[in-house]
């Protein structure tokens, strides 16, 4: 690529719309454009990092023996009806209507079509194992699409699914795709963590998630400093502490006027938060329930979803609250209220604390278990900074994450829905099992960014960057430097080492800053040491800084492509 004649260009100016250091230096540099919330045009230099990203999937997952489809994105309404998913994914799905007043959405996920593909070849337990993926794009109208390619509604995924006969063959399949995603991250140079997580819409057994540990990102990562335990914030167990029973007292109502929260009522009782019990209230699947956990603990909705196992959960209204007590927010508790009652195991442990009393400005002292009614006991909580880990005693500590790829042992959620079947060994009729694969690419690149870069630009791993050269001319009218680059950029090509060359007439300060900017792994600068054959080298991450002649430099490029890659 030559810059003077091409479709380059990078914006001085500090970008106010995105969050995140990826966003703002995808744009900067020229490489995405937002047309609208959460919907990005790629150019030349980004979607080449895309495409690269794309690449590598595809190599690991035809090494691992899966075979490339192509899947529509307008997939008629009925296949989701017949799924049940349609409800699941609400309006987080884009829907339409042809001119017969047919039914279509664009898919946010294709299950359901991997599924109608597959039953093109099931017939008999000789028919699998297989894998089949895709590499497309995907739309889901995001409530509120942020942190730049991080959460979008039109984006770019890599999704796979394997066909097996039962689930000890999917466990194979699933630890075949494992083994491909270790790779892939690996090729991209993304230091990642792998950790137990909620399966959500997708449903299933089992899910892992392929979280890019970064210093900003939308998942909470849950990790022990002794052993290899990690999860994601919204599933990782919570080990309660055993404490020792007291002797209940007797439940004392208390005048606290102006008292709304745990803060305010552990200064106005002289007492501890590890004492106070607080109640939320929660409209789960149209009936009104109330969750009760520590003062010093938050409540974590998809446990309290899955304990219930319900599909959906939201917090109740004022209209609903009303329905059920007079109370304000802050004097919630359980006490002579008609409402089934969820409590923590935590809570479950407790002696003698405080909780509402249903009454406005009016709380108990000296609450125990045994003064209301239990409706289900467990573990609804988010673990916390500090807590010991459930699997070794360690201590549980967080980082941040984006979430780059994901696993699912889906079972036979799908084939018992869709009626996928196989005749087994003795002739007898059987479901599917199935696993499914994801990777988002846009959210590769962003995390790859969020962890590789500087106060200059991008800092692009070598087996993903655009371009792994930059040939950068100092003087565009002088005729030496001009051949030389022009001979050497033609080389390097023939050797099928990308590179791109900055012919432009710009001054010498805003090639090399363009040049950090976009990330180029390896800038070589033809200036007026040409006249003795000497040309400077210097890599992006600041390791190697040198001057060479002419006749060195292809092999000294191939050496750190080499090494790098």
């Amino acid at each position: 690529m030559k810059l003077k004649d091409s479709f380059f260009y990078t914006i001085r100016d500090d970008i106010k719309d995105e969050e995140l250091i990826s966003g703002k230096l995808l744009v900067k540099s020229g490489m995405i454009k937002k047309t609208s919330s959460g919907i990005y045009m790629f150019m030349p230099l980004g979607l080449r990092v895309k495409q690269k990203i794309e690449d590598i999937i595809r190599d690991e997952m035809n090494k691992a023996g899966a075979s490339e489809v192509s899947m529509p994105q307008l997939i008629a309404g009925e296949y989701f009806e017949a799924s049940g998913r349609r409800n699941a994914f609400g309006e987080d799905m884009f829907s339409l209507k042809d001119r017969y007043d047919r039914d279509y959405v664009l898919g946010p996920t294709h299950e359901e079509l991997f599924v109608m593909a597959a039953k093109e070849k099931v017939k008999s337990y000789k028919d699998m194992p297989f894998n089949i993926y895709q590499i497309g794009n995907k739309y889901r109208d995001e409530t509120r699409p942020r942190y730049g390619l991080i959460r979008t509604r039109e984006f770019t995924m890599k999704d796979a699914y394997s066909f097996d006969m039962d689930e000890e063959h999917t466990k194979v399949s699933y630890q075949k795709m494992a083994k491909a995603y270790n790779n892939m991250f690996d090729r991209m140079g993304i230091d990642y963590r792998v950790v137990k997580a909620d399966t959500g819409a997708m449903g299933g057994k089992l899910s892992e998630e392929y979280q890019a540990v970064t210093e900003i990102g939308e998942d909470t990562l849950v990790l022990c400093d002794k052993c290899a335990f990690s999860s994601n914030i919204e599933v990782a167990p919570v080990k309660t502490k055993e404490l020792k029973k007291e002797e209940p007292k007797a439940m004392e109502l208390i005048h606290t006027p102006n008292v709304h929260t745990i803060e305010d009522i552990c200064e106005f009782l002289n007492i501890k938060a590890d004492n106070t019990v607080k109640t939320l209230v929660y409209n789960v699947d149209g009936e009104i329930i109330m969750a009760l956990v520590k003062g010093t603990r938050e409540l974590n909705e998809t446990k309290l979803r899955k304990l219930l196992k319900a599909q959906s959960i939201t917090l109740a209204t004022e209209e609903e609250l009303k329905k059920l007590t007079d109370a304000s927010f802050g004097s919630l508790g359980p006490i002579d209220v008609k409402a089934k009652i969820v409590i923590d195991n935590e809570v479950n442990n407790m002696s003698n604390f405080v909780t509402g009393a249903n009454k406005t400005d009016y709380h108990f002292k000296n609450v125990n278990v045994k003064d209301f009614d239990v409706y289900k006991i467990g573990d609804i909580v988010n673990i916390k900074e500090g807590d010991i880990c459930p699997y070794c005693g360690g201590t549980i500590y967080f980082k941040k994450g984006i979430e780059i790829g994901n696993l699912f042992d889906l079972g036979t959620k799908y084939s018992e829905k869709l009626d996928l079947t196989y005749l087994d060994q003795n002739n007898q009729k059987k479901y599917v099992d199935m696993g499914c694969y994801g990777i988002g690419t846009a959210r590769c690149m962003a995390a790859i960014i969020e962890q590789h870069h500087d106060d200059h630009g991008i800092i692009w791993p070598m087996s993903v960057a655009p371009y792994k050269v930059g040939i950068v001319i100092i003087d565009t009218k002088d005729e030496k430097m001009n051949e030389i680059a022009s001979k050497l950029y033609d080389k390097l090509n023939e050797m099928h080492i990308d590179t791109l060359l900055d012919d432009r007439s710009d001054r010498v300060g805003v090639k090399f800053n363009d040049m950090e900017l976009i990330g180029i792994p390896i800038r070589i600068t033809i200036g007026k040491k040409i006249n003795d054959g000497i040309l400077e080298l210097k890599t992006r991450d600041g390791k190697i800084d040198l001057t060479c002649t002419l006749e060195e430099v292809t092999d000294i490029i191939n050496k750190i492509i080499k090494r790098t890659n």
